[in-house]
């Protein structure tokens, strides 16, 4: 393993224990069939949803989740270079 496998390697396994616990954080969504209709209950915290700690969670997830996969494609594409 060259110097670059092991440092990309380090840096999957921080970013999936990252995700652990971004994905631990999220609260989950179950409204159930009841989130198939709109309701007048839905709350000003609701429609803006994209502005909460909730929706930073999601970027987060997303990010990390894309992250992840590079660094596995790209640790692959550098094993099999070497060889």
């Amino acid at each position: 393993m060259s110097g670059w496998e092991i440092t990309i390697g380090v840096i999957i396994i921080l970013i999936s224990l990252f995700l652990i616990g971004v994905i631990m954080l999220q609260e989950g969504n179950s409204r159930g069939m009841g989130g198939m209709a709109p309701s007048s209950g839905d709350s000003y915290l609701e429609n803006n949803k994209n502005r909460t700690f909730e929706a930073m969670l999601a970027r987060l997830t997303k990010v990390g989740a894309v992250l992840f996969f590079v660094l596995t494609i790209l640790i692959n594409i550098l094993s099999v270079i070497k060889k």
